[in-house]
């Protein structure tokens, strides 16, 4: 599985780094980078309410 990150929705507001920060990390400049794609089973929760907190549905797994 993989983390999917769709850039042109994105407004980096932060709440997926609060929730799966292995993954996700605002930098200075409050643009997204996607620290890892691939996705462990241990990791998959994070990432899942990382996926579902994200206000502008800006990310997705892909299964």
């Amino acid at each position: 599985m993989k983390c999917v990150v769709d850039y042109g929705k994105c407004t980096g507001l932060g709440i997926c780094e609060s929730l799966a920060p292995d993954f996700f990390e605002v930098n200075d400049d409050g643009d997204l980078e996607l620290l890892k794609e691939d996705i462990a089973p241990d990791e998959l929760q994070a990432v899942e309410e990382a996926v579902a907190g994200c206000p502008t549905e800006a990310l997705s797994i892909e299964r």
